[in-house]
């Protein structure tokens, strides 16, 4: 983070640096982004509550992981969260890169950043 732009994309940007760096080095430090009241929706499968997340997380069915951000926006709400969209690529194992979007509403808690609502989809295409 460089410091410029808004207080709230600052955040927004920093929360998603963090969020993919522990997703790819060691999903078990992802539990401290998300409390008991956090939901996740993940391909379309809700899950509530950071113990719930966490294990959906973590028992991913692959070990290597690398997720590259193409591109971010931020936006500040009116209740003072921030909401943080993602659209990138990522690399699983030695399957084919695949592209995804995720969204994160972040909110202050305690003077910590957490995510309360997250929606993540690999952007999938089916034409025939």
């Amino acid at each position: 983070m460089d410091g410029t732009g808004p207080v709230w994309q600052q955040i927004g940007s920093s929360f998603v640096q963090h969020y993919y760096r522990c997703f790819d080095t060691n999903r078990l430090l992802l539990g401290d982004l998300y409390t008991d009241t956090s939901c996740l929706t993940w391909e379309g499968e809700g899950f509530c509550g950071k113990n719930a997340i966490l294990q959906k997380l973590t028992q991913l069915p692959f070990e290597k992981v690398q997720h590259s951000i193409t591109a971010e926006d931020h936006q500040p709400t009116p209740d003072s969260c921030v909401i943080s969209m993602v659209v990138g690529q990522v690399k699983v194992d030695n399957d084919p890169v695949m592209g995804f979007h995720q969204l994160f509403h972040l909110k202050n808690v305690n003077s910590k950043w957490i995510c309360t609502n997250d929606m993540f989809r690999l952007s999938l295409h089916n034409f025939g």
